[in-house]
């Protein structure tokens, strides 16, 4: 056991980088999978909680007709027994503020707030006789600053009302209307509603029966209804209007034209979710039902859906999820087939070693036990600490929502599906591919593994049959292109990380090209973008470095030779770097259509953006970024280059 431990302990000592390397690797993916995908379950649960705490309305019901009844009402409080349900009427008008005429909302509320509770921002000190408050201003929302007086001409606003009904007035009604007196209120404060937090969007409910689709709405919102302001007023202002209710019985001014609903047991499920949806479409069904009658249904019922606010927030995360899951794919792949051959190469070193355990009497499971473990606790470091970086990035990418949305504050829900499931999907493929290799190793001859593998035969390669090309190549490049060809396995698996690097990186500039010059203007969907390339780069990193790093040490003697012949450093170093960037430029290439398959699949996936409609030049900046971290990776290894020991390497086993 003394032996065992200390062979154990060698093998960690002598291969710090590799330990490190795959460290870094796993970090980098597990890092960026489960930062991109907590961030949605982030998302999800603090919309709910602000959901919950703001008693937002599930439902709105707007009469279509002459306003709802007492009768009506009381039908709905039957119907939902366990429900919140506020009165009051709503609708759009223009109104002249500060001189100019504006398209306002206007909402009036009977009794106290217990639905869609809002946030007062700015409450005067003393209380005024008609508290009359603004939306807060935002990207859309024009905003009235306190203190401003608005002159409410009801004459106009029912006469708007009934051109918008298409009812024509005659003379009569006219002259009544005329007779009523402009009613002035001032602003007091401003206040934060828990229906309208976007900031980029058309605060108000989408016309019912229009089909939600973020990416359309962003792209025409130029053409929407878009309101400049929304004033929330009591509904104690209205009764001035009573000198002509013989006149005008069935104003809808008069009447309560909205019934706001909220669920009662809401702690019962997620808003969006499948219980939810169920929910809402039976309860439409039986509401209409209710307010019924010999015409048909005589209300309109309006949902989370149909909020622009809500709906537009939870279907960006989930396009963020979405995107995480498609590079997932690629993150995944890349990490376990450095991993494999880190863990390969390693074994293949050690043969001498695995040779003496197996003569010693250790059993199989003995010996591929140590190897791992070595890659269970790097792998296992890695994940600990991608997890941190995990909950970072998505802290980071929840900020970012900021810039389009009044974020609710974050919940104490801890997100660790993503997690979990590339962290475990590592683990298992790492495990089984060093069993594997391990196992193949253990299971042969101690007397084949204690005799060194004879050098590869010299062959000409492909170029050298080709004089017109081989014949002009000076000798440093002849032999840094037999190097790159002979070495098949090695570089294969350098050209195929490469390419996945390269398409992941083009993932992220597509993004960032259709936001920056396309049909999406999303500061969140920019941030992903950045963090994409970002990760992309240090897997780049992570992958290059790791795979010269083994390439170095097995052709430490090949160097020490080169220096004992008098090679000075540069040249050494270059003897590398031109290898490096020979397998970093084919991998560019390779990279080309596996980037257009990737880049198709997030588009698909987010439902938005073409693999034509990505800029040219786009093309041509994924190469600059994957050679700068390469030459990020070449001064990292330049270090261990040039210290190479020449009388240990040289010593080494013919």
């Amino acid at each position: 056991m003394k032996t065992y431990l200390k062979t154990l302990w060698r093998m960690f000592t002598r291969h710090k980088s590799r330990f490190v390397s795959v460290i870094l690797i796993v970090l980098v993916s597990v890092g960026f999978i489960s930062g991109i995908g907590t961030v949605t379950e982030e998302i999800d649960h603090s919309l709910a909680e602000f959901y919950r705490t703001h008693w937002v309305s599930d439902l709105i019901v707007k009469c279509t007709e002459n306003g709802f009844t007492d009768e009506d009402a009381e039908a709905i409080s039957n119907l939902l027994p366990d429900a919140r349900i506020d009165r009051g009427n709503s609708f759009d008008v223009n109104l002249t503020i500060g001189g100019e005429r504006q398209l306002v909302r206007l909402c009036f509320l009977e009794g106290e707030r217990t639905v869609n509770l809002p946030e007062i921002l700015d409450a005067p000190q003393i209380a005024p006789e008609h508290p009359v408050y603004a939306e807060e201003k935002d990207n859309r929302i024009r905003g009235i600053p306190s203190g401003t007086e608005i002159t409410l001409d009801f004459a106009d606003i029912l006469s708007q009302l009934a051109e918008q009904g298409g009812t024509e007035q005659d003379e009569l009604t006219k002259s009544m209307l005329g007779r009523l007196e402009p009613v002035n209120v001032t602003v007091c404060g401003h206040i934060m509603s828990p229906l309208t937090f976007a900031l980029d969007g058309e605060p108000s409910y989408i016309q019912e029966g229009d089909d939600f689709e973020v990416p359309d709405i962003i792209a025409e919102v130029g053409n929407l209804n878009t309101l400049d302001n929304i004033l929330y007023l009591p509904a104690d202002l209205i009764p001035r209007l009573s000198d002509i209710l013989p006149i005008l019985p069935d104003d809808p001014v008069l009447q309560t034209s909205d019934l706001w609903i909220a669920l009662g047991d809401r702690e019962m499920f997620m808003p969006f979710g499948p219980r939810y949806d169920a929910r809402i479409a039976e309860l439409e069904t039986k509401i209409k039902e209710t307010l019924s009658d010999d015409s048909g249904s005589y209300a309109e019922v309006l949902t989370l859906y149909q909020n622009f606010s809500f709906k537009s927030l939870h279907a960006y995360a989930g396009k963020v999820e979405a995107i995480g899951w498609v590079l997932m794919a690629a993150f995944l792949f890349v990490t376990v087939l450095v991993v494999l051959s880190t863990m390969t190469r390693l074994m293949e070193e050690e043969r001498a070693q695995v040779g003496c355990l197996s003569t010693l009497g250790y059993s199989p499971f003995r010996i591929v036990f140590k190897y791992l473990l070595f890659a269970l606790l790097a792998t296992g470091v890695g994940g600990f600490v991608g997890y941190f970086v995990g909950l970072g990035l998505s802290d980071l990418l929840y900020y970012v929502f900021n810039y389009s949305f009044v974020m609710p504050p974050m919940s104490g829900y801890v997100a660790v599906g993503f997690y979990f499931i590339i962290f475990a999907l590592i683990v298992v493929a790492t495990v089984a591919a060093t069993a594997y290799a391990g196992g193949k190793m253990s299971r042969e001859h101690p007397a084949d593994l204690l005799r060194p593998h004879p050098p590869r035969a010299g062959k000409k390669v492909i170029i050298e049959r080709i004089p017109i090309l081989w014949n002009r190549l000076s000798f440093k490049y002849k032999s840094t292109v037999r190097n790159v060809l002979r070495y098949m396995n090695r570089f294969i698996m350098t050209v195929v990380a490469v390419a996945c690097s390269t398409a992941l990186v083009m993932a992220g500039l597509g993004l960032l090209d259709l936001c920056l010059f396309g049909t999406l203007n999303s500061p969140s969907i920019v941030a992903v973008a950045f963090v994409v390339i970002l990760f992309a780069g240090l897997l780049t990193v992570a992958v290059i470095y790791t795979l010269t790093n083994i390439n170095v040490s097995e052709r430490a003697r090949e160097l020490a030779t080169l220096m004992v012949l008098g090679y000075y450093n540069g040249e050494v170093s270059g003897y590398i770097y031109r290898e490096i960037f020979i397998d970093t430029a084919i991998g560019i290439l390779c990279g080309y259509p596996l980037s257009a398959l990737l880049v198709g699949l997030v588009f698909k996936a987010i439902g938005i953006g073409t693999l034509g409609g990505i800029s040219w030049y786009m093309w041509f900046v994924a190469p600059v970024v994957i050679m700068l971290f390469t030459g990020l990776v070449a001064l990292l290894l330049r270090h261990k280059i040039v210290k190479i020991d020449m009388n240990e390497s040289l010593k080494a086993i013919e």
